[in-house]
């Protein structure tokens, strides 16, 4: 007769699987961080560089430091701001993916942005890879100064701070990650200390850049490249008036056009 206690912890195996085990740090271009487990990035796909248009000064300074982190030099945590659309997630892809293509160690690790308590466990995991790491939270922000003690323990080099092989960077609308409440300003005792609080996590990323929104000539441009990359044919007219109908220009945008327009004309991307 099998034990009743083999039994109960058979069942609560079932009802609780152990975790799957890590991702091979060594061969994948990209993971993702999910629920305290390490796995590969089913598709890795970034746009290529010469693609993202409009933000040439951004592409160079931030390859630059994705470079010297692959290559084991000194590079910064990154905060990338800015408007909504605008290229800010597709060039960390695509970064990390052409430094990659020449020759760099360096993978990506996409975290959500609910999950920065867990990052010293995964640290822990990846501190002694033989190669570099790229920590990516996406589309981040606060509601309140100390809900970003998280991030900002993490940046500022505590006990539980980032290894020497990775560095993170993070995207934002928001230029100080954290809303500059007006009303809480004026009822502090030092409103000075209520902004430097609220200006200080964005303070602690080495590398900022800002990505500003565009206008009509350079949302064409960005719609040509495509067209051009995918051998669609291209009218600025109708790119243009198709913004108009969506009340936006940017590049997320452009690029929905193009996937409208190769939807019918039959071609795949």
């Amino acid at each position: 007769m099998t034990d009743p206690l083999d039994r109960i912890a058979a069942a609560l195996e079932r009802l609780a699987p152990p975790p799957a085990p890590l991702a091979d740090l060594a061969v994948h271009p990209a993971y993702v961080w999910h629920r305290g487990t390490l796995v590969a990035a089913r598709a890795f796909a970034p746009l290529p560089l010469d693609e993202l248009v409009g933000i040439d000064a951004q592409k160079e300074v931030f390859v630059e430091n994705v470079r010297r982190l692959a290559a084991g030099l000194p590079a910064h945590d990154a905060l990338l701001w800015g408007a909504r659309g605008t290229g800010k997630s597709a060039l960390v892809k695509a970064a990390v993916a052409a430094v990659q293509g020449a020759g760099g160690d360096i993978a990506l690790i996409e975290a959500p942005a609910d999950a920065l308590d867990s990052l010293p466990a995964l640290f822990a995991h990846i501190a002694g890879a033989p190669r570099a790491f790229l920590l990516f939270a996406d589309d981040l922000g606060f509601d309140a100064a100390a809900d970003g003690r998280a991030l900002r323990s993490l940046l500022e080099g505590g006990a539980e701070a980032r290894p020497a092989n990775v560095r993170l960077v993070v995207t934002s609308n928001r230029r100080h990650l954290i809303p500059r409440d007006i009303a809480e300003q004026a009822s502090a005792i030092n409103p000075r200390d209520s902004i430097d609080d609220n200006l200080a996590l964005a303070d602690r990323f080495g590398l900022s850049l800002g990505f500003h929104a565009i206008d009509q000539d350079i949302y064409v441009e960005i719609v040509r490249t495509y067209a051009a990359h995918h051998g669609l044919p291209f009218d600025a007219a109708e790119a243009i008036n198709w913004a108009t109908r969506r009340g936006s220009r940017s590049g997320r945008v452009a690029w929905q056009y193009v996937v409208d327009l190769a939807g019918r004309h039959g071609i795949r991307l």
